[in-house]
């Protein structure tokens, strides 16, 4: 055990580190815009457009979104399948592959980069291997486009996309959750399937829209979080 004071010095050189400024590991430009990888002492961070978007601080909402989905299955649901709406910094991802009551699992991801770094490892160490894993199958699209195509239905929709409902940075992601894209993902949802949502706060209006595209048992579950209000994942069951 390391002595007090050795203590109190790792403990004020991580928060240093953590409070470091950033440094660019990777940027691109692709159809959507700008989307950066930062680090950030011993973290990274997603940027796209200019806005933040995630970072591998803290995963218990992007766990919980996968998590919860399963709880709400109907009980007896075999191998069920579920589509994980963003890749991001991985943390659904690996709570899908660590659970073996899943079936397949279809992970769509429309930003080239964001593959390219869990396959050459910045983010690998947070995708847990997932990716690898025979269940696993990643889908580069558009997610709105991929549900609204034609195609296999699904028992769990974990979608992470933007910053949730209220608060978008690319402005083509709002039409996921307004009625054409909650109709689209009806569709695709087997009955009694189930749609989870993570937002980056709570959003009364949105669970009215869901109870109103003919979702039922809508419920939000919060993640506190140390600063500001908590995230939020949303759920709802198809039937």
């Amino acid at each position: 055990m390391l002595p007090p004071n050795a203590a109190d010095a790792t403990v004020a050189a991580t928060a240093v580190a953590e409070d470091a400024a950033p440094v660019v590991v990777d940027r691109r430009e692709g159809p959507y815009g700008e989307v950066v990888l930062r680090r950030r002492g011993r973290h990274f961070e997603i940027i796209a457009n200019g806005c933040f978007l995630m970072d591998t601080r803290d995963g218990r909402s992007e766990r919980l979104l996968v998590r919860a989905a399963l709880e709400e299955l109907p009980e007896g649901t075999a191998a069920p399948s579920v589509l994980i709406g963003g890749l991001g910094v991985g943390f659904s991802l690996a709570e899908a592959a660590a659970e073996p009551r899943w079936g397949a699992i279809s992970v769509v991801e429309r930003e080239d980069a964001v593959v390219d770094w869990h396959r050459a490892g910045h983010l690998a160490p947070f995708s847990a291997g997932a990716l690898d894993d025979p269940r696993t199958r990643i889908v580069r699209a558009d997610l709105l486009e991929h549900l609204a195509g034609a195609g296999e239905g699904y028992d769990a929709l974990c979608l992470d996309i933007d910053n949730g409902p209220d608060w978008t940075v690319t402005e083509g992601n709002t039409g996921l959750y307004g009625p054409a894209g909650l109709a689209a993902c009806r569709a695709r949802l087997n009955p009694g399937g189930v749609l989870a949502v993570w937002s980056a706060k709570p959003s009364e209006a949105f669970e009215e829209r869901l109870r109103r595209a003919g979702f039922s048992r809508v419920r939000s579950l919060p993640v506190e979080v140390s600063r500001g209000v908590p995230d939020v994942v949303h759920l709802a069951v198809n039937g």
